[in-house]
């Protein structure tokens, strides 16, 4: 996204003030017609003593809305700001912060800077602009494409602040003459800037080029009196520089200093002084030529798998400890190589490797990837949306090839032949599945830990529950619908099945049911990407001609249904029956909440639900592909209803990852983060609600509470 100078302008983060640590936070949000514009307000908002202020142009917005995890901001914006100025003030009292507000308004409107100022005041309306502002680096990444990126070599110059506007024109004017654009973030109160123009430095001539731009940002930084870096310190890229920045006097006397405190010359050599030249250490240039990697997956980035690993600039928001979801097993481990990060550089540097093939078979890179949950948070919640759970079945699927495929991963890869296997079989299946010493033997031969429950099967699952039911009495109003018979609901919960189907037909629509075969989401979580694409090829002729006549396709386990929306146009790429099914699918509470607001179905102001609250447990695919903002307000249509939706991450099950020995007790634990003890905390007439099979059996394996399916609450309050 290009402004209107010509360059890229992200995020400008004025001086953060030291000050104790006060009760209450507010923030003020400016919006303002262009960048110069809210620039020019920056010295009346620093003049009102605030904590901090800061500046979001356009191009950080749009890259918010991109993103599920982000997008939160765009609701709340007047209009289409072309920039925004954040101002934050602390007090003792939230009198005392509001008070900063005050002045600020009052200072604008007599300069007539900006066009509408939001208060927030609550720390809830201030979630989604601390949550985009602190991405805002990341957003900017991920504009990369490919190996041209927004690159640090003029990271954090800076000048006097009452010449940073016109240094920052000079400097525009420097990228645009060199066609390049860049991203400017810093600290305007200070002169500090941190800018960073999209280079790659793989192709011919880039390498001299960033070189050239460096030197007459040198030049223009020593003519408005100010110094080459400023807060992130040298480092290979601007250490040849500091003899022209500081003098010789001076560069002679740190030289001197090195000499005496460091006379081998063993600390960060060639850093701050005899410094070698900014291009003789970049990676990309000293790359060989890398194999071209054929992959069962399609990567559909620049370098493929290569360039999906690349993704990842170790920006570490994958390293969260008490907030969203990614990283579940960092999370729980604190261990660097259990994050997004770790596992993304583990992978690219096997695959940069001679044969990365082999390396991909290493049992080092196994273990690194063995903890990942494929929860999908990181390719919602990682500004860069880097796709491990993706990366991680091609790596298994390589990793198969050379050692071969465990039975275990072989049965849970075919978990709906088990399943109906185990539904034929009641009520022995079951009783086996409480024997105990038929749980030891399971975990002795087959990994799967004896301490975790295993599902239950009922005598009535949901296909013939479907075949045998009485015929819908009414038409249907708004034509057919597919329901996806999913393999876990089908036969070891029918009952949120039932629910969804007798609530989509009372809302009009006339349920086609599909059960006949398996999505795959199973065989990819195990790396059996050919046996997955098999399924995914039978499910796209069964349902593609229904898709592309714009019928929906619906289902109540998230993993299974957005597979076909998110997995099928990497398994089936260029398939137009797989993109017709992908856009045809949809969550049945987005259906739903369509039809109550039409008037086609009215919940009951008198019912066992209102008065009671509800505690709402996403699923990890669901937030990361769809969001839960569906469910949540289908829950909150219900007359007198409290709902609360946890901020626990993932519950830590995760398919079968839950039921194998060796990742029982970290499941146990990633549950324990947060999701059991707000699970706990709650009174016994709270109802539990959560989407995910997998959710419900840890919920009430690690809390004894029972969860139920979103849409079995809406049908008690229908139907009961």
């Amino acid at each position: 996204m290009v402004g209107s100078e010509g360059t890229l302008v992200t995020v400008v983060e004025a001086t953060v003030r030291l000050v104790p640590a006060p009760r209450h936070r507010v923030i003020a949000v400016g919006h303002f017609t262009s960048v110069p514009a809210a620039i020019e307000a920056t010295q009346d908002a620093l003049d009102c003593q605030p904590a901090a202020v800061e500046l979001l142009d356009r191009t950080i917005i749009e890259l918010s809305r991109q993103k599920i995890e982000y997008r939160s901001l765009g609701s709340i914006l007047e209009g289409d700001p072309q920039a925004l100025l954040f101002v934050t003030f602390f007090g003792e009292t939230s009198g005392e912060a509001e008070a900063g507000l005050d002045r600020l308004d009052e200072r604008w409107r007599a300069h007539g800077h900006g066009y509408h100022t939001l208060r927030a005041v609550h720390a809830a309306e201030q979630a989604a602009l601390l949550k985009v502002r602190e991405a805002g680096l990341g957003l900017l990444m991920a504009a990369s494409t490919g190996a041209r990126r927004p690159l640090a070599f003029v990271e954090d110059t800076a000048v006097e602040p009452a010449k940073l506007a016109a240094y920052t024109a000079r400097f525009r004017q420097i990228l645009d003459s060199r066609g390049l654009t860049a991203g400017f973030y810093g600290h305007c109160s200070v002169g500090c800037l941190h800018v960073r123009p999209f280079i790659d430095l793989s192709a011919p001539g880039q390498p001299e080029l960033m070189r050239a731009v460096a030197e007459e940002v040198r030049e223009l930084v020593l003519e408005y009196g100010g110094v080459n870096s400023s807060e992130h310190g040298d480092g290979l890229a601007r250490s040849e520089f500091n003899r022209r920045v500081f003098g010789d006097s001076l560069y002679a006397a740190m030289q001197e200093t090195k000499r005496l405190f460091d006379p081998g010359n063993r600390m960060n050599p060639g850093k701050i002084v005899n410094a070698p030249a900014m291009t003789e250490h970049l990676r990309d240039a000293a790359q060989p030529a890398r194999p071209v990697l054929a992959t069962r997956l399609r990567f559909d980035v620049p370098g493929g798998m290569h360039g999906a690993a690349d993704r990842c600039m170790n920006i570490g928001l994958c390293r969260k400890a008490s907030t969203g979801v990614m990283c579940p097993s960092y999370m729980a481990t604190r261990d660097e190589e259990h994050s997004t990060r770790g596992r993304a550089n583990a992978l690219l540097y096997a695959l940069s490797q001679p044969d990365p093939r082999a390396a991909l078979g290493s049992e080092r890179l196994h273990d690194i990837l063995d903890l990942c949950l494929e929860c999908k948070a990181c390719k919602s919640e990682c500004p860069l949306g880097v796709d491990m759970a993706a990366l991680k079945t091609e790596a298994l699927a390589t990793y198969h090839d050379q050692h071969g495929i465990p039975l275990r991963s072989r049965m849970f890869g075919s978990i709906r032949a088990l399943n109906r296997l185990g539904s034929a079989v009641f009520p022995l299946s079951n009783l086996a599945a409480g024997w105990r010493p038929a749980r030891l033997m399971a975990q002795r031969w087959l990994g799967i830990s004896a301490a975790r429950p295993l599902p239950r099967f009922h005598r009535q699952d949901l296909r013939s529950w479907f075949r045998r039911r009485p015929a819908r009495p009414t038409p249907s109003s708004q034509g057919e619908l597919i329901f996806l018979a999913d393999s876990f609901t089908t036969f070891t919960e029918p009952s949120a099945g039932r629910a969804a189907i007798e609530l989509l037909e009372l809302a009009g629509w006339q349920v086609r049911f599909e059960g006949t075969g398996c999505c795959g989401r199973a065989s990819l979580s195990k790396g059996l990407v050919d046996q997955a694409r098999r399924m995914a090829a039978g499910m796209a002729e069964r349902l593609g001609e229904a898709a592309a006549r714009g019928v929906p396709i619906v289902g109540v386990e998230p993993s299974c249904l957005l597979t076909l929306r998110d997995e099928y146009a990497a398994l089936l790429p260029g398939d137009p029956r797989a993109q017709a099914v992908a856009a045809a699918t949809r969550l049945p509470e987005e259906l739903l909440l369509e039809a109550i607001a039409e008037g086609r179905l009215i919940l009951p102001k008198e019912n066992g639900v209102g008065s009671r609250r509800i505690l709402f447990h996403g699923h990890c695919h669901q937030k990361a592909l769809s969001g839960t903002s569906a469910t949540t307000a289908l829950l909150r249509s219900i007359p007198g209803a409290e709902v609360i939706e946890v901020d626990a991450g993932c519950c830590g099950m995760a398919g079968s990852f839950g039921f194998e020995a060796e990742h029982y007790e970290l499941s146990m634990r990633i549950g324990e983060l947060r999701l059991f003890p707000a699970i706990r905390a709650e009174a016994r007439e709270t109802i539990i609600a959560a989407t995910g099979v997998s959710c419900r059996q840890q919920i009430e394996h690690g809390t004894g509470r029972p969860a139920r399916h979103p849409l079995e609450v809406i049908r008690q309050v229908l139907l009961a």
